[in-house]
């Protein structure tokens, strides 16, 4: 069975950072595409950014660009999303999952919570 696991999150200031981790037991993230993607109260689930597992290429959402950076470490089987300059409307539930556009098997996802 795929599993996906975030961690990472928490509550910061704005124009803070927080950094995401992803991780996945059983099998290897580098064989696939990874996508993060955020749900906030009240609003649709979005994406935020994604690599490709074809040579890494990163992709990110407008809002985001410039300030989200997502990498990976395959000798870790880990994917990374760090998050500067936070915005209060970076606030949600944030998730990993093994494709970009539909997050069909994804992980249970990590709280961020961006507040003065």
């Amino acid at each position: 069975q795929l599993q996906l696991v975030e961690s990472g999150g928490g509550v910061v200031q704005p124009g803070g950072s927080l950094r995401l981790t992803c991780t996945a037991s059983g099998y290897s993230l580098s064989s696939y595409s990874i996508g993060w993607f955020r749900q906030a109260p009240g609003k649709e689930r979005e994406g935020v950014s994604c690599i490709l597992k074809t040579d890494d290429s990163t992709l990110y959402r407008d809002p985001v660009k410039g300030r989200f950076t997502v990498s990976r470490d395959n000798a870790k089987n880990t994917v990374y999303l760090q998050m500067n300059d936070l915005k209060t409307e970076d606030t949600g539930v944030y998730f990993c999952a093994l494709d970009c556009l539909v997050p069909t098997t994804r992980g249970q996802g990590t709280q961020v919570t961006v507040s003065s």
